[in-house]
């Protein structure tokens, strides 16, 4: 017996918004929405491979730093491309110590999230 991811939950300010960024990142769609968040997933939808992506509504304010952050990997190999489009779509650098020798991009979502665009490649499921 044993257990998979099924979600990551990501308390928010505005769950739309961030559901749209997201989506974009990631190529997710909108699987659910009520008036607390929405639920985000690949395009298979609940149950496929890949968790899904819960954004919930929240007024607390933001931690500086959380204890868990999404990587994400280009599906084309294309590192340099994938930091510029995720620019294009609102994220910005973030510095939370990083030496500027690593391999991978800290950028920050809409919110102020912490993420990082690694450079190994990964095939889309």
């Amino acid at each position: 017996m044993s257990c998979r991811i099924s979600e990551l939950v990501l308390d928010c300010r505005d769950p739309e918004a961030l559901a749209r960024f997201w989506c974009e990142v990631l190529d997710f769609v909108v699987l659910d929405r009520d008036e607390d968040g929405v639920e985000i997933g690949a395009r298979d939808g609940f149950g496929g491979s890949q968790p899904t992506i819960i954004l919930s509504r929240s007024d607390d304010p933001p931690q500086p730093k959380s204890k868990l952050h999404i990587d994400v990997s280009p599906t084309d190999g294309d590192q340099d491309a994938e930091l510029e489009r995720l620019l294009a779509l609102g994220a910005r650098p973030t510095d939370i110590g990083q030496t500027g020798d690593e391999s991978w991009h800290v950028l920050a979502d809409p919110e102020g999230n912490a993420f990082c665009l690694l450079r190994t490649p990964v095939k889309p499921v």
